[in-house]
């Protein structure tokens, strides 16, 4: 079984070349510039760009415009956005080096035609070189080493493409640092232990010696960069060193390809390092370097260089190489390779760049990269589509998928309709529209409410609230227990009584009713995915305010349930204690607002479906849950019980009570000490392998859910494949995290809207420490908690 395979290539075929860079872009396109044509003793330098299309394998001429980079080879080049490359540096041939110009290619306008721009930047730069790395995290473009026609460096330069002006910045780094290298690689790691790290392997030293280390660069929390040397494990196989070789990353996978080393002659396998375990593998390779290497799928593409059994005459060919057929020999590869392709099924063709970054009140703005330089066309829509954890691209059609942004789309969505049959409900009676018109009315003010008193008086009487759920109740009767919901949809996780929070994110990102008037709920359904009450000190005005919108929008407000939306659970963590003291209530009264409220809980579903891709849920699928129908085949009223005997109670506890393992290498059915202390085996945590498992069974593409503290406000699992988000921000005044909703587009594009915690110094429910020593909150749930195994 060959895993090698040569493409066949038509159309207007550019001459074999080396020092080139291909940079795959959206459309199914890679872009092919410059190099050296001709044998190592006489060769010349190109300028031209060619694209070649992977569907067709046509390579086409691309004619440009504008100013137009000179001709060079050992340049870098990479995609900053959907049909955009940048390049930087190379060599122009006879011992001299190109300008230290950035520049942009857009193709965005037609595929046949790109404008060139040299992107304006002020102060120093990092100077003229060649075999160096370009690689792009947003927002940074990131140089490292090469040779500065003198000698190799290993200075890392990065500059922020959202900041103007544009400036180049030298990177301090405090840790140990990579030796001086030229010719080496570097690509971005997309998953596990080192996602979202700058990962350096190999390069020729300044005593000419191949190199065999890999570095990570990393940027903390505090703005601070510093490099990490991967470890390896001494025991086990290691990589040949080797230079003007090529690299990518599948998962968590670094893939080595080709290149030499200082033995003439001397074959190379490909060698993939695995980030999670530290461990190289090693494979049958062909035998290329200064080639130019492209992922699509699970295929590995590689173009031109030289053979090493022609080191002098360069090559045309197009060589495929299946990673399938590949990493058979390793079961443990080959499990990590099945992942990622059933990722891949769910992302967008134009999902380029490995991290997913929220945007926050204070950051969002466009890329002077973008905008600045390219004036939009009258009518044109420009989309910056960076948010993907999943950057490698797949060429699909017809078929609804999703990725991350980071972009504004509020006002871009409130431009279109719903559909017809998603309007506001026709009240049944005077009575009923002023009930639910009151609440609204009087609590969504988010302006007023954005820092209301932990001691402000409740403004009904708990007749209005009976009244209320008796409406909603009967709504809530008339939906099944899995919704079937539309994009574009807003996603909330939990709340916890934090009404501030809520009327922040209404005041930040739109609100579904404004000034008597209906606002963006014309644009966009709501989804909130339960634990309404409990901790917070305003547990009334939260589930009132949301039983109003349900009541007002019943196709359009979507409330599915919590674990506190449970008699037995919101007994002990506030909600009965705040209406008692609220209300002047006996909440064990049959006829008190919290009995009643409890028992319209009892009616709530437990799963939305949105465009048949994505379920929601609170808690996860535990150990019991494989198919959506076991959910809907559930009877209401439903009583959630703790002390489990049979299945179906199980399921119920899986459903609201369950967390995903604590990192993606933990596998399987596992116990949640920190939720079932005593043990009993009932709340659990599920491992990347069910999450994947149960999307295959169910024709579905991504899990999103509540229940967890995660310190952004929204977290990743399982490859992307699942995702957490909480809204409440401080949760109990103890860890600072962030709040979070999640604004599922129309196309199924993901946006993350953050807010920040408030120095107001609230205070909770349960403030004094014996009772916080018996119902504690569940700790924050650490996103980088698993990259300690192998990089730190």
């Amino acid at each position: 079984m060959n895993n090698f395979e040569k493409v066949d290539a038509f159309g207007q075929l550019p001459q074999a070349r080396f020092g080139h860079t291909i940079t795959y872009i959206a459309k199914g396109k890679a872009i092919l510039f410059g190099g050296a044509t001709g044998d190592t003793g006489k060769y010349s330098i190109t300028g031209d760009t060619f694209s070649f299309d992977m569907q067709s394998k046509q390579w086409k001429r691309v004619e440009v415009q504008g100013t137009a980079p000179s001709p060079r080879a050992a340049h870098s080049a990479v995609c900053v956005d959907i049909n955009q490359i940048v390049i930087y540096g190379g060599a122009t041939g006879g011992g001299s080096l190109a300008s230290d110009d950035l520049y942009l290619l857009d193709l965005r306008s037609n595929d046949d035609l790109g404008q060139w721009t040299v992107v304006p930047v002020v102060g120093t730069t990092p100077g003229r070189r060649y075999g160096h790395t370009l690689t792009f995290t947003k927002p940074f473009l990131i140089v490292f080493g090469g040779n500065t026609g003198q000698e190799p460096v290993n200075d890392c330069w990065c500059v922020n493409v959202e900041k103007s002006p544009i400036t180049w910045v030298r990177l301090e780094c405090k840790s140990e640092q990579p030796l001086a290298r030229v010719y080496h690689s570097a690509s971005i790691c997309t998953n596990g232990s080192a996602n979202g790290m700058v990962v350096a392997f190999g390069g020729r030293s300044n005593d000419q010696q191949a190199l065999n280390d890999a570095w990570g660069l990393r940027r903390h929390r505090d703005g601070r960069w510093d490099w990490v040397k991967a470890p390896y494990k001494i025991d086990k196989e290691q990589p040949v060193g080797r230079y003007q070789h090529t690299t990518l990353f599948v998962y968590s996978m670094l893939v080595v390809i080709g290149g030499r080393t200082g033995n003439v002659g001397e074959t190379l396998t490909i060698d993939v390092y695995d980030t999670e375990t530290s461990e190289w593998s090693k494979f049958n390779s062909i035998q290329r370097f200064r080639h130019s290497s492209w992922l699509v799928d699970t295929n590995i593409f590689v173009y031109g260089g030289f053979e090493l059994d022609s080191p002098n005459i360069p090559t045309d060919i197009i060589s495929k190489i299946n990673l399938n057929r590949l990493l058979l020999p390793s079961e443990i590869l080959t499990n990590k390779l099945a992942q990622y392709q059933h990722a891949q099924r769910n992302v967008s063709p134009q999902s380029l760049s490995p991290q997913m970054t929220p945007i926050s009140p204070d950051t969002q703005q466009a890329s002077p990269l973008n905008n600045s330089l390219i004036q939009k066309k009258p009518g044109q829509t420009i989309q910056n589509t960076q948010k993907q954890q999943k950057p490698f691209a797949q060429n699909q059609a017809d078929k609804s998928q999703f990725k991350f942004i980071n972009q504004a789309v509020v006002a871009e969505e409130a431009r279109d309709s719903k559909a017809p049959n998603r309007k506001p409900r026709v009240p049944q009676s005077a009575q009923e529209n002023n009930i639910a018109h009151l609440f609204i009315s009087t609590l969504l003010q988010p302006k007023t409410f954005i820092n209301i008193s932990e001691n402000a008086k409740f403004l009904f009487q708990a007749q209005h609230i009976l009244m209320l759920c008796d409406q909603a109740e009967a709504v809530l009767k008339e939906q099944p227990m899995v919704l079937r919901c539309k994009a574009p949809i807003k996603i909330f996780g939990d709340i916890h009584g934090q009404y501030s929070d809520l009327m922040r994110f209404f005041d930040l990102w739109g609100s579904p009713f404004v000034d008597g008037k209906d606002s963006d709920i014309e644009a966009f359904d709501y989804l909130f995915l339960g634990d309404f009450v409990d901790r917070g000190n305003h547990s009334l005005e939260t589930i009132c305010l949301l039983l109003a919108l349900k009541v007002r929008f019943p196709e359009s407000i979507h409330l599915i349930r919590g674990n506190h939306e449970d008699k037995w659970i919101n007994n002990g963590f506030g909600f009965s204690e705040e209406c008692a003291q609220r209300l002047g209530e006996d909440p064990n009264d049959e006829d008190s607002v919290f009995a009643r409220v409890n028992r319209l809980f009892e009616w709530l579903p437990l799963a939305a479906i949105v465009e048949d891709k994505i379920i929601c849920l609170h808690g996860g699928i535990g150990s019991q849950l494989n198919y959506v129908a076991e959910i809907e085949n559930l009877q209401r009223p439903l009583e959630v019980i703790h002390e489990v005997t049979t299945p179906e109670q199980q399921l119920v506890v899986d459903i609201l009570w369950s967390d995903p393992t604590d990192t993606d290498q933990d596998f399987g059915i596992q116990p949640n000490i920190i939720r079932d202390p005593a043990g009993t085996g009932n709340i659990v945590k599920f491992g990347p392998d069910r999450v994947i498992n149960f999307l295959i069974k169910n024709n579905l593409s991504l899990i999103i859910r509540a229940h967890e503290c995660v310190m952004d406000g929204f977290e990743r699992f399982a490859g992307g494949q699942l995702l957490t988000v909480f809204s409440a921000t401080d949760y109990c005044g103890r860890h600072k995290n962030a709040g979070a909703v999640l604004i599922l587009k129309r196309n199924l594009e993901i946006v993350p809207k953050l807010i920040y915690p408030q120095n107001l110094n609230a205070h909770n429910w349960i403030e004094d420490e014996e009772a916080l020593k018996k119902r504690p909150p569940t700790p924050p749930r650490w996103k980088n908690q698993g990259q300690r195994r192998s990089y730190d």
